[in-house]
């Protein structure tokens, strides 16, 4: 049987409603542009309660998704004096305690061999000053040289750091990811 000739909506099903915007969490609407709309993945720092939020701020017909509370950031270090940061996350002004959980690997590109970090740590801001509860919880897994990199969460005036310091003739990459919890 053919399927040719025009198309009639009088009998048979109605073709379905196309969304002409879709409403986000934040910023935007996304609007689709020829029926095309845009959804991508990403990740912001920004503390939201579900952990998830929509947002329409890329333009046009982009719908990004974002996992909140995160900060993944890298880092290379070339020697064993130099610290170098791998993140600085501010605290902001309002009074606040913060949960950080964080998963640091690292590797030796010049004697290809590995490490892995993962800690908890709790901090409190004052809102204009930084202060760390109690020690790190966590484990260390380092294997040959790696054995003398230095990894150290810290506070600076009132941001959480992660500083990293590497071994001397040897170029190591770093990546984190932390996840976060806040309440004031």
């Amino acid at each position: 049987m053919s399927q040719a000739g025009q198309v009639n909506s009088a009998s048979g099903p109605v073709p379905p409603a196309v969304p002409t915007s879709f409403v986000t969490d934040v910023n935007s609407p996304s609007v689709p542009v020829a029926n095309i709309e845009n959804v991508i993945g990403g990740t912001i720092t920004t503390n939201n309660n579900n952990g998830v939020q929509t947002d329409g701020s890329s333009g046009g017909n982009t719908l990004t998704v974002q996992l909140t509370n995160r900060i993944i950031a890298t880092a290379t270090t070339t020697d064993g004096v130099t610290p170098v940061t791998v993140y600085s996350f501010s605290l902001g002004a309002t009074p606040a305690s913060f949960l950080f959980f964080s998963k640091l690997v690292a590797f030796d590109v010049t004697s290809n061999q590995g490490a892995g970090y993962n800690s908890f740590r709790c901090v409190r801001t004052s809102g204009a000053v930084g202060t760390l509860i109690g020690a790190d919880a966590g484990f260390i897994e380092e294997e040959g040289d790696m054995t003398n990199v230095n990894a150290v969460n810290g506070i600076s005036g009132n941001n959480q750091q992660l500083v990293v310091t590497g071994i001397a003739g040897h170029t190591i990459h770093w990546k984190v990811l932390v996840e976060y919890i806040s309440v004031s």
